[in-house]
């Protein structure tokens, strides 16, 4: 089991750049399957699940080549339809897939998704939409079907139940290639993910509106183009930094990133009695002496993020009376809590809510990260701590940050990485 030792009493100090987003190039990945020309992305991070999104355009075809944070991706011979499920299970993100290959070969093949274990995501919602499409889906020994009907109806309304990022990115990119349909998709996710999703559609000659507003509009055409594209700041790489700083009463400045898609956080962050300076170039959060304890409710875009309430929690076991954090996104989110307790964290969890009562001092300890965004707050709560922490299941983390050993270091941290033996 690989692990990351993690030695306490630290301040993170100093200046880092933000990454692309992760969250962001995953979609954008998928939909090149749509595009038969050359297609370049930019600011893309060397992340495990970038890796394993373009092993599987080159599974079914295409020609990928990863280099200075740049995918360059070339049409192949022939795309095939069929994604195996060792690639697919390593990260939900790959189902994104499904739709765009199904476009292009006239059917798709995929497994259902793996990825983080913080509760139930069933791809229904990515379905639901596409039989409203008209495709046709069947499921069968873990696999999906999805075959395109013989024509496209010219007017489709298809109304989310919640809004899903995945389904939402899923549905508007398939449908910028059902030439003659206006497809309208109602109660759409409003993540700035979405917009950098819309941004790169339409640069390659799709006809796409309504991204960042609840009533996304995508009018059909005959082809795609190819592009240039730079995706936007990983802003929850750059929220979980931000909250280190505060963690570990430090002083942290993050080049590129972009205050807009930080709202939620830093209103927080503020309310908490945190340090914030907001420049066009630059995000800095800083201690600036005892901190106070709040309330959180994680949603979904603009409110706060799902992804930093693991690294808020970890933040707000050392503040001073009681806060109280409500998961309203995933139901299972919770799962670390009893790792944080063991470094002497007071944390009761009920139901969708966590009570956190501040404690003056947590205590390094063995713990297991259950996920990547988990296994950051046991990080930063790892260094704020007295003593040595060892993290367990530690390769998560390099699913979702980018150089991060490399950049907790260059901010003071000492940590080491030991990989597993196989």
């Amino acid at each position: 089991m690989s692990q990351l030792v993690v030695m306490g009493n630290t301040r993170l100090k100093g200046e880092i750049r933000a990454s692309g987003s992760k969250n962001s190039v995953l979609p954008i990945l998928a939909a090149t399957v749509m595009i038969e020309e050359p297609v370049v992305i930019k600011n893309v991070p060397e992340l495990r699940d970038v890796q394993t999104m373009i092993s599987i355009l080159q599974q079914i075809g295409k020609t990928v080549a990863f280099e200075n944070e740049t995918v360059t991706i070339m049409p192949g011979e022939i795309l095939v339809g069929n994604v195996p499920y060792e690639l697919v299970r390593k990260m939900r993100a790959s189902f994104n897939i499904i739709g765009p290959l199904a476009m292009i070969c006239g059917w798709a093949k995929v497994g259902k998704p793996g990825g983080c274990n913080i509760g139930q995501r069933p791809v229904d919602f990515h379905l639901k939409g596409l039989e409203a499409f008209g495709f046709k889906i069947t499921e069968e020994h873990g696999d999906v079907m999805a075959v395109i009907p013989q024509n496209f109806e010219k007017e489709i309304i298809y109304a989310l139940p919640f809004p899903s990022v995945g389904a939402t990115e899923q549905l508007m990119t398939t449908a910028a290639l059902m030439e003659g349909s206006v497809v309208t998709i109602e109660n759409a996710a409003r993540e700035p993910e979405i917009s950098d999703l819309q941004n790169f559609l339409n640069k390659c000659g799709a006809q796409v509106s309504g991204a960042s507003t609840p009533t996304i509009k995508v009018t059909g055409v005959g082809k795609l183009t190819g592009a240039e594209y730079s995706v936007i700041p990983d802003r929850v790489e750059i929220g979980t930094y931000l909250l280190g700083a505060i963690a570990t009463k430090g002083d942290i400045k993050i080049h590129g990133a972009i205050a807009d898609h930080l709202i939620a956080l830093l209103r927080i962050l503020e309310e908490m009695g945190a340090g914030i300076e907001k420049s066009h170039e630059y995000l800095r959060a800083f201690w600036k002496g005892p901190l106070n304890p709040v309330r959180v409710s994680s949603e979904p875009y603009p409110g706060f993020p799902t992804d930093l309430q693991p690294i808020i929690t970890a933040v707000l076991a050392t503040v001073e009376g009681t806060s109280v954090l409500e998961e309203n996104v995933f139901e299972n989110r919770f799962g670390y809590v009893d790792e944080l307790n063991r470094m002497g964290a007071q944390i009761k969890v009920s139901s969708s809510h966590a009570n956190i009562r501040g404690v003056k001092k947590l205590s390094g300890a063995e713990v297991v990260a259950p996920d990547i965004r988990a296994g950051a707050a046991l990080v930063m709560a790892g260094l704020a701590a007295d003593g040595e922490t060892i993290i367990n299941n530690a390769t998560h983390l390099f699913r979702g940050y980018e150089r991060f050993q490399e950049k907790l270091r260059t901010l003071g941290a000492k940590i080491t990485f030991y990989p597993d033996e196989e």
